[in-house]
């Protein structure tokens, strides 16, 4: 980078938030799974968002690419540079603070910099729930979750990210700053332009605040782990369920007696919850505003009723429904480098999905193991294959994978979005004409292609 400009950038923000040290820059410039690393010029740590919009306005000028990042817990490499040209990266966590609280309106008001579970703290501080909750809740940032429209465990009641916002503040590529921070439920004078940066991933934008959705604070909660014979008992207890209990379901976690075996091996502090092994697993929770008693009672007798759920661990504190979680969210970390797939289908072909790949994948590797668990209950599955060794065939992997999903009227991105990783595979999995208004999109947006370029087209 020249001194002029690297001036020009230390007049914004102040020389110590101008790094260019590797030392200093590795962190921002490396994804987290160390899949994706190339260097920038530097990281800009910009404080407000009126920084914010004279750093990426300089950059316009100057032709120099944006690669805005959250807590760069994603795993697409779509929050670090591709080195393709000259590029920036625009670190957001100095953006922290919560701006305003309204508990009466149930929302809150966030900037892009805040933790996940700071933003979550601050609604339960506020007797309120803000329902977004996923295993890097301590790391990511509500900008990049918006970015990616993050999923996690609680879509099946509350939904995806986007679900979570009613308004946006948000920096254009040019540097002006469109101010949508509306706290309406109900606002319809035109086109809904806060959903054009929802899942953008930055390629049209930086998200600097928004305002979030909140909800009542449950007074009860209970959490079963429930030993199954198969997915297809899993959906079949899912649909059962939820005649019985409604809305009450806020997470249905399917998890493989191999994933188990896999969270067992890597931390032998966990114990199996069940007493018999099955080969299939569902980690459920509950909530509702009942005394904890009456809702135990009510999910004790549904689960009593329906013989797909062959036993059940109910937890009878909040110390076992934190263990039961752990290992839901350690399975990433028990086989950290595999070949991974973050996929969805309708829910009622997620069993043919996993008995589809199961049976293609031994066919072309034998042998490799396939780790099959999430989110069955919006069918959001991640499909894990084998060991490092199979890294070198991610691509003969990932057609077989996809050309199922494809088959069954699915997604090969369910909620970790697209960034680099995915960025070939969408073009031939995704409508002609979708790319083209995509494109369309991001053109009449950013011209100069300087936002996040390299990511998702």
């Amino acid at each position: 980078m020249d001194a002029r400009l690297q001036s020009a950038f230390a007049a914004l923000i102040g020389e110590q938030h101008v790094l260019r040290a590797p030392q200093d820059t590795a962190p921002y410039t490396t994804d987290w799974r160390k899949q994706f690393s190339a260097s920038a010029e530097c990281v800009l740590r910009p404080a407000s968002t009126a920084e914010v919009a004279a750093l990426v306005g300089l950059c316009a000028r100057e032709g120099v690419a944006v690669v805005p990042q959250g807590g760069n817990t994603g795993l697409c490499g779509g929050s670090v540079p591709t080195g393709t040209r000259r590029e920036v990266v625009l670190s957001l966590s100095r953006l922290n603070r919560i701006r305003s609280i309204d508990a009466l309106n149930d929302t809150l008001t966030a900037e892009a910099g805040c933790v996940l579970a700071q933003v979550q703290q601050a609604a339960e501080a506020a007797g309120r729930l803000f329902a977004l909750s996923l295993a890097a809740e301590g790391s990511c940032q509500i900008g990049g979750n918006l970015s990616t429209n993050a999923g996690g465990v609680n879509v099946l009641r509350y939904g995806n990210a986007r679900e979570q916002v009613l308004g946006l503040e948000v920096v254009l590529p040019d540097g002006r700053v469109w101010n949508g921070l509306r706290a309406l439920r109900k606002d319809n004078t035109g086109y809904d332009l806060k959903q054009l940066f929802l899942g953008a991933e930055g390629t049209l934008g930086v998200i600097t605040a928004a305002v979030l959705r909140l909800h009542p604070k449950p007074t009860a909660r209970a959490t079963a782990w429930i030993g199954l014979r198969s997915p297809a008992d899993a959906v079949q207890l899912l649909a059962r369920l939820h005649e019985r209990l409604g809305a009450r379901i806020s997470a249905f976690e399917l998890v493989s007696r191999r994933c188990l075996d896999a969270v067992l091996a890597h931390d032998t502090t966990m114990r199996d919850p069940l007493a018999r092994s099955y080969d299939w697993y569902v980690l459920a929770q509950f909530a509702d505003s009942l005394t904890q008693d009456a809702l135990r009672t009510q999910v004790e007798l549904a689960l009593g009723e329906f013989s797909e759920a062959e036993d059940t661990a109910l937890a009878s504190s909040e110390a076992q429904s934190l263990a039961l979680w752990r290992i839901r969210e350690s399975i990433p970390e028990a086989q950290f480098t595999n070949v991974k797939h973050d996929v969805s289908v309708p829910v009622s072909k997620v069993p043919e999905l996993i008995a589809r790949a199961e049976a293609a994948l031994q066919a072309q590797f034998p042998g490799a193991p396939l780790y099959a668990f999430g989110h069955i209950g919006d069918g959001n599955i991640h499909l894990n294959v084998g060991d490092a060794a199979l890294l070198a065939r991610r691509e003969q992997v990932n057609r077989t994978v996809y050309g199922i999903v494809g088959a069954l009227g699915g997604s090969i991105s369910a909620e970790h979005g697209i960034g680099q990783m995915k960025r070939e595979d969408i073009r031939r999995h995704k409508d002609a004409l979708e790319l083209e208004l995509m494109r369309a999109v991001k053109r009449a947006l950013d011209p100069q292609d300087l936002m996040n370029p390299g990511k998702v087209l």
